[in-house]
């Protein structure tokens, strides 16, 4: 038994959680939308929703992490020209979480499932998302304190759909191709998510055993994934974007 606040879980229970949060973690890194595998799995164990979100977050920093080294190390990104972007999106993501404990989210609940959809049909129907780089409409400054804190704004505050957000973000006002706008969405989404943990660390909410067993999950999935990203490129990424894209939507829309 691995034994966590009062909640105990069989070694098949934990072993059937590590294996979500591989999957997961191979979805995140090409499309992001892993939440829709991991947080219902967490709560079909018996936690509590504030634990499970928690604990959720400490598993996709897995994901997130080891996705934007492999995306860093193969020289996809700069990080020394991200960490400007990457201080805006922590900040944002920070206010974001303080927010939302003062905050009433639910019409955010309202519009978002049409927000994603819409991300979805624009991956879909776009004939400029190619894997070459286009003109850009934001210099880096102004995208990390519009796009980048705006979205890591939301993503404390809320957080379904961040990575399409972001790679849309990166996409339309970067100029980035579609394989590049994923590499660096991942490393922001890093930020977004450490800056969850450590609020919801402090409100005591977060399983470390099970998240960290889930971590390494993650960790395997988005390594896998992003050599996909690397491999096929807009191949894959655009079909998966947009599956996940009207998945998360459906999720929003009849939970």
């Amino acid at each position: 038994m691995i034994f966590d606040m009062s909640l105990q879980l069989s070694t098949e229970i934990v072993g059937l959680l590590f294996l979500v949060a591989v999957v997961a973690g191979f979805i995140d890194a090409i499309a992001g939308g892993g939440g829709l595998l991991t947080i219902p799995a967490l709560l079909w164990v018996g936690l509590p929703p504030a634990t499970a979100l928690a604990t959720n977050k400490l598993q996709a920093c897995g994901g997130s992490f080891f996705a934007s080294f492999y995306f860093i190390r193969k020289g996809m990104v700069d990080i020394k020209k991200m960490k400007f972007a990457i201080g805006c999106t922590f900040i944002g993501s920070a206010l974001g979480s303080i927010a939302i404990q003062s905050i009433d989210p639910s019409i955010l609940e309202v519009i978002l499932p049409f927000l994603i959809l819409a991300i979805g049909g624009y991956f879909l129907f776009s004939k400029q998302i190619t894997d070459e780089d286009k003109h850009q409409l934001l210099t880096p400054t102004l995208f990390a304190i519009t796009a980048a804190f705006g979205i890591g704004l939301y993503d404390g505050f809320f957080g379904p759909g961040t990575g399409s957000f972001f790679a849309l973000a990166f996409v339309s006002l970067a100029g980035f191709g579609l394989a590049k706008a994923t590499a660096h969405a991942k490393v922001l989404n890093f930020a977004t998510n450490i800056a969850s943990l450590l609020f919801f660390a402090l409100g005591g909410k977060v399983l470390w055993a099970l998240g960290g067993i889930m971590l390494v999950g993650q960790a395997l999935g988005a390594t896998l994934g992003s050599r996909l990203v690397l491999s096929k490129g807009v191949k894959i990424i655009k079909p998966l974007m947009v599956t996940m894209s009207i998945a998360m939507s459906l999720k929003l829309l009849f939970a």
